[in-house]
């Protein structure tokens, strides 16, 4: 793939890099390709960072035909080196997400090398402290200016990138969860495993109640019997119970997380039990009145690992871990922020240097 590139004339402040916030400033430069059926996808771009022109017609917002991803770049513990941490899995979901919402596939090549370009250029901006990083941001959406509801002919495919601090306030301190009963997010056979920004729309009413409660976030329950652990609305779901390491299984409903996968494999590694299947809120709260709920975390590339320390069910409330972080979330935190930022060997062969 060629990529054109348009060096920005006038150049952005550098911020504070010890006070980021997340998703709020954005780099000097973005990539852009079209699509047009019968061309495929053409006219590689890098230009400088800015608005995008569309006809009020265009089918995304009609239609919701959009997906997005979302990675890191981090800068390596000996000051030079700028590491991605398993990009494959992102492009791999990527093109699902894809396939679902009747999305053109993107050569995961070009999409890696479009990722590695565009970062090499911005490489200025991956943060020099601890514990920040750049957010790469793809996405995909339908162009047409078409009213009528059909897969689009045309698509606009964009990365941008943020420099980033912690997703929470609360940073690696345990987070508070209430457990959502009026809404649903998804269900099997529909787009929750998809990376889809209609998934988002769908929690927005739910993260609002419980932001308003005095809560970080929403954990989900299932569509169909309103019992079964999903996934919180940022993150995969873990459970230590017993010894034993419990996640929801993936059966459609929920986004199968890069961190996710990344987990699973470390703890097996390290010899934990980890079973993949269905889970219900009363399982948890049970096993809590047993004296048997080690421990609950959520995974994600946003907070990495984000320890739970209070779930909220109706007028019910139980406490995890003495609302502190367990030793396997730390853990698994210490050694795979290790690996993203090279502090540590990366013994699974995980990053990939820009």
């Amino acid at each position: 793939m060629k990529i054109s590139f348009t060096e920005a004339t006038v150049k952005k402040q550098k911020p504070d890099w010890e006070h980021l916030k997340f998703g709020e400033l954005f780099t000097d430069h973005m990539f852009l390709m079209d699509y047009k059926t019968g061309k495929g996808w053409h006219d590689a771009r890098i230009v400088p960072y800015g608005n995008l022109t569309l006809s009020p017609a265009s089918m995304v917002f009609h239609y919701g035909q959009e997906m997005f991803e979302g990675l890191k770049a981090y800068r390596s513990a000996n000051g030079e080196d700028v590491l991605l941490f398993r990009p494959e899995k992102n492009i791999e979901r990527m093109n699902n997400t894809n396939e679902r919402l009747c999305i053109p596939h993107v050569d995961p090549d070009d999409v890696l090398e479009a990722i590695k370009t565009l970062v090499n250029i911005d490489r200025d901006w991956v943060p020099p402290v601890a514990d920040a990083s750049l957010y790469i941001r793809p996405f995909i959406f339908a162009t047409d200016p078409h009213l009528g509801v059909r897969p689009a002919d045309e698509y606009l495919f964009c990365i941008i990138l943020s420099p980033v601090g912690a997703y929470y306030k609360e940073g690696i301190n345990p987070v508070k969860i209430l457990i959502e009963n009026d809404y649903v997010r998804a269900v099997k056979g529909g787009i929750g495993f998809a990376k889809a920004g209609g998934n988002y729309a769908a929690s927005l009413k739910g993260q609002e109640k419980a932001y308003e409660l005095g809560y970080s976030q929403v954990l989900w329950l299932d569509g169909v019997h309103r019992k079964y652990v999903d996934e919180v609305g940022t993150m995969n779901v873990f459970f230590k119970i017993d010894g034993e390491v419990i996640t929801p299984a993936l059966e459609g409903s929920i986004l199968p997380g890069v961190t996710r996968a990344s987990a699973i494999e470390m703890l097996r590694s390290w010899g934990y039990k980890v079973t993949e299947r269905k889970i219900s809120v009363d399982e948890i709260f049970e096993a809590h009145k047993a004296g048997k709920l080690d421990e609950a975390f959520g995974t994600g590339t946003a907070a990495v690992i984000s320890p739970i320390g209070l779930f909220a069910k109706d007028d019910e409330k139980i406490v995890v871990s003495e609302g502190k972080i367990g030793e396997t979330a730390q853990k698994l935190y210490d050694t795979l922020t290790g690996i993203q930022w090279g502090r540590l060997p990366d013994t699974f062969g995980w990053t990939i240097k820009v």
